[in-house]
């Protein structure tokens, strides 16, 4: 069945044409989810509230669009406002990493996980948008609700400071 008949009937109130409509896009919001609240358990929540939100805001869906863009944005949009409450003001000092990595991955990524965590939740919304879900610089510039230059620059701005961030890390061999 087509996107454009798939919303037709969710409008309708047809909770399996919603859950069709929404399911390939889970996988991705959670990836987002993931990248923007760094906690995987936070970032099931984050895309279950956002797949209600999605449900209630469905009318504001437009007619022949792609749903994509559409679901992550209103994924984003969730993981900043969670990012914004109270409990991340308590978090902010707690080390959210769950689960230990091997160790010889340890040294080749903590740089790089340090380097990414510094990064204000837009910043490394658009990396994980753009290089973890492999989405162009328009889709992602409709996410975020920029421009596709805007989208480029940012993009390019960040990586420029990445890199100058993981240089100083570099341990001299």
């Amino acid at each position: 069945m087509c996107t454009r008949q798939l919303v037709e009937r969710s409008l309708a109130g047809d909770r399996s044409a919603f859950e069709e409509l929404i399911a390939p896009l889970v996988e991705p919001g959670y990836r987002l989810a993931c990248g923007m609240l760094l906690d995987r358990d936070e970032a099931e929540d984050a895309v279950q509230e956002a797949a209600l939100k999605a449900w209630l805001k469905l009318g504001s869906f437009r007619a022949g669009s792609d749903p994509r863009p559409w679901f992550l944005t209103v994924v984003a949009n969730h993981c900043r406002d969670l990012r914004r409450g109270r409990w991340w003001s308590v978090l902010r000092g707690v080390d959210l990493e769950r689960g230990a990595a091997p160790l010889e991955d340890l040294a080749g990524g903590l740089d790089l996980r340090h380097a990414l965590t510094r990064l204000p939740v837009r910043e490394r919304a658009l990396l994980v948008l753009h290089y973890y879900l492999d989405l162009p610089l328009d889709e992602v510039a409709r996410v975020l609700g920029i421009t596709p230059a805007a989208a480029k620059s940012r993009l390019y701005r960040v990586l420029r400071r990445l890199r100058g961030d993981l240089e100083v890390c570099e341990v001299p061999t």
